[in-house]
């Protein structure tokens, strides 16, 4: 029962330490005008509390030598309750608002396809805000799951083919937390670069688990068949926007980005994340 309870484990230590406390106090200034008989029985009673309060400490032993720190923050119950509202309104007000303006938007008129375009990746990027706005907890396969299920179709219609690559949620170590969803950011930036700039016919999201010199590390890429770095981003000064996102969010992560040439043609956007992050 204290094992699973540890108020009334804390409870209970401390009162059988308050008793060894009073016992002793008492035996200190009482012994000699007791009979040599009681002080005997009185200090019989003190070695049984010190007993059992050595048994309960054994008992909760285990348990702390198993305690590790969590791997992420748990919001609050009332946190969650404002998140939750934040994604309801966000889905029902300005989702439905975008699905209208896609509405009234000639799909058929080719001056209008850049319109229709941008509109569908702003409803792309508000549904994965959503996505991301719960699940403080899951791992990253859990989190590139669902940015799966949301991306997966506009790749359909885009004519781009996903392929797909990524351990199960239940492999050892998996990253969650703040590393987790800094990760899946990436991933989303890199596919929306996909979708914009980089002309690509395919798309390919890796993740495993490699070893390094350094110790065990997960490897995350998304490699594509597209132009490459030198087109990947708009010229001017937002050139290189999304990239220097990227590369902060890997740093958030503990995380190190690279880009790297994809074989052929196109760009491996890579990153790597050592183990215990």
């Amino acid at each position: 029962m204290f094992r699973t309870r540890p108020p009334a484990y804390a409870l209970a230590c401390a009162a059988l330490c308050f008793i060894q406390l009073l016992v002793n106090l008492l035996l200190v200034f009482y012994a000699d005008q007791w009979a040599p008989g009681t002080t005997r029985r009185w200090q019989v009673f003190n070695l049984g509390i010190t007993g059992l309060l050595a048994v309960l400490i054994l008992l909760q032993l285990p348990r702390a030598l198993q305690w590790r720190p969590r791997r992420s923050i748990r919001p609050s119950h009332e946190l969650k309750l404002e998140r939750q509202r934040i994604a309801r309104d966000l889905h029902d007000q300005v989702g439905s608002q975008l699905v209208h303006a896609m509405a009234l938007v000639d799909a058929g008129a080719p001056a209008m396809r850049p319109l229709l375009q941008t509109l569908e990746h702003c409803l792309l990027d508000l549904r994965l805000l959503v996505d991301s706005m719960d699940g403080d907890d899951d791992a990253l396969s859990d989190r590139l799951a669902r940015l799966r299920h949301r991306i997966q179709p506009v790749m359909d219609h885009r004519g781009i083919t996903l392929a797909w690559d990524v351990l199960p949620s239940d492999a050892a170590l998996m990253p969650v937390g703040l590393p987790a969803r800094e990760l899946t950011a990436i991933v989303q930036e890199a596919l929306s670069n996909v979708l914009q700039h980089s002309a690509a016919t395919a798309v390919a999201i890796r993740l495993e688990h490699v070893t390094l010199a350094e110790g065990g590390a997960w490897r995350l890429q998304v490699v594509d068949n597209g132009k490459g770095l030198a087109q990947t981003e708009p010229s001017g000064s937002a050139a290189g926007h999304g990239i220097a996102g990227m590369r902060m969010r890997a740093a958030d992560a503990g995380a190190v980005l690279e880009l790297l040439p994809a074989p052929g043609r196109g760009l491996c956007v890579q990153v790597t994340l050592q183990d215990h992050h």
